[in-house]
């Protein structure tokens, strides 16, 4: 991967991207002592913001903006809105946008990872996706008492926008292609078992459901069923936001993420990538990575700046994190289960909350925990610190996981 000489203090840095990974690449090379010109370069019109929130908070009324609670001015960081980068000439060491080149001594994409439009929903009215502020404040306008909600995809988002319309009083159905809820996510027993959710909180959830075509006021499905729909969300996934990157010299994978090394350079030398748009080799789990979550954002902006800064930057290895609250519950996982070869429970379905935890030997990779904080914690130190657990004890839900460590 591609290595420049050290960051003289006197170079330009630029940051394309402006959310989460981009703001906290900028606030951590100030609080680790780079003293340079210092570029950030977002697309969208607003100063940058937390997404999470988006889902919760801003869908419900309780807040307007979530932007984050730095002063750039007193960081000294040159913040450029509404730009949008289109190519990066690495050669010249610019990025070409759609109001004018900015030229860099050093770059870091973060330009994260853009909605997945459903297939010939573009311009039907009614129809939302939900990733920025603006997808959510215009949203949360459309979701009004009484209202006839469908939802397109059963994942994250799609249950945490299922959660926040009942709330506010819509009728809601969530059609999802796969058999299950989370299809991708998780395996199918786990995923399954989230089914009675939906119905508990009053939610229609038809599965096997393949959306054929889409119109003002309905959803056809494929098996001719016509499904009445004043506002239609769609959340069928995310893809990494890497057009601009196109013929730069920074390869991408097949799925369009940046191929980082594991100190987040890219194949172009002075140039890192962080957060949803970019991958990175995992020794820790024996695979490349690509986390699309606030978690990965916020670690590896410290891993871009301290590399930047200095030769001694340790690898990026992270144990991946992330919560979603949908129908009442906190849901958290930790980890990758794909590495394991067992799955452990602590408790039982049937109860209030409860844990699984993916084994490799006695060894916890993984972890998912619904309403079970503390176990959450405790198991990802184990994750982190490859500790063995005594398999007995780790599944008796009384005992701390802690205390499961051999």
């Amino acid at each position: 991967m591609g290595r420049v000489a050290e960051a003289t203090g006197k170079d330009r840095i630029v940051i394309v991207g402006a959310g989460m990974a981009g703001a906290q690449t900028a606030a951590a090379l100030r609080q680790q002592g780079w003293t340079g010109r210092l570029t950030l370069l977002g697309d969208e019109p607003h100063p940058p913001y937390d997404r999470p929130p988006l889902s919760k908070d801003v869908l419900l009324g309780k807040a307007d903006s979530t932007a984050f609670d730095l002063d750039w001015a007193a960081l000294d960081v040159e913040l450029l809105t509404g730009r949008r980068a289109l190519r990066l000439d690495g050669a010249a060491r610019t990025v070409h946008t759609d109001a004018g080149p900015v030229g860099y001594d050093r770059l870091v994409a973060a330009t994260g990872a853009t909605a997945v439009p459903l297939p010939g929903t573009q311009g039907v009215p009614g129809v939302h996706l939900l990733r920025t502020a603006d997808d959510a404040l215009a949203l949360r306008t459309a979701l009004r008492p009484g209202v006839r909600v469908v939802i397109v995809g059963a994942g994250w988002i799609g249950a945490e926008t299922a959660t926040a319309a009942r709330q506010l009083g819509c009728a809601v159905t969530v059609v999802e292609a796969a058999d299950q809820p989370l299809a991708g996510a998780l395996p199918a027993d786990l995923g399954r078992l989230t089914r009675d959710w939906y119905a508990a909180a009053g939610v229609e959830l038809r599965t096997g459901a393949a959306v054929a075509s889409v119109e003002p006021g309905a959803v056809h499905l494929a098996d001719a069923t016509r499904l009445a729909a004043d506002v239609v969300v769609v959340g069928i996934g995310a893809r990494p936001a890497t057009g601009w990157l196109h013929g730069s010299g920074v390869d991408l994978d097949g799925g369009g993420a940046v191929l980082a090394d594991a100190r987040l350079r890219t194949t172009l030398p002075g140039v890192h990538a962080v957060g949803d748009c970019a991958s990175f080799p995992s020794a820790r789990f024996a695979t490349r990575l690509t986390v699309q979550h606030w978690d990965n954002a916020m670690l590896g902006a410290r891993t871009v700046a301290a590399d930047l800064l200095g030769p001694d930057a340790p690898p990026y290895d992270p144990v991946p994190y992330f919560w979603s609250e949908q129908f009442g519950r906190m849901v958290q996982y930790t980890g990758h289960h794909p590495s394991a070869d067992r799955l452990l429970w602590r408790g039982t379905p049937e109860d209030a909350s409860w844990t699984v935890l993916w084994l490799r030997g006695d060894v916890p990779v993984a972890l998912l925990a619904v309403d079970r904080p503390r176990d959450l914690v405790q198991g990802r130190r184990l994750i982190e610190r490859s500790t063995p657990v005594d398999p007995a004890a780790a599944a008796d839900p009384g005992t701390p996981l802690k205390s499961a460590a051999r």
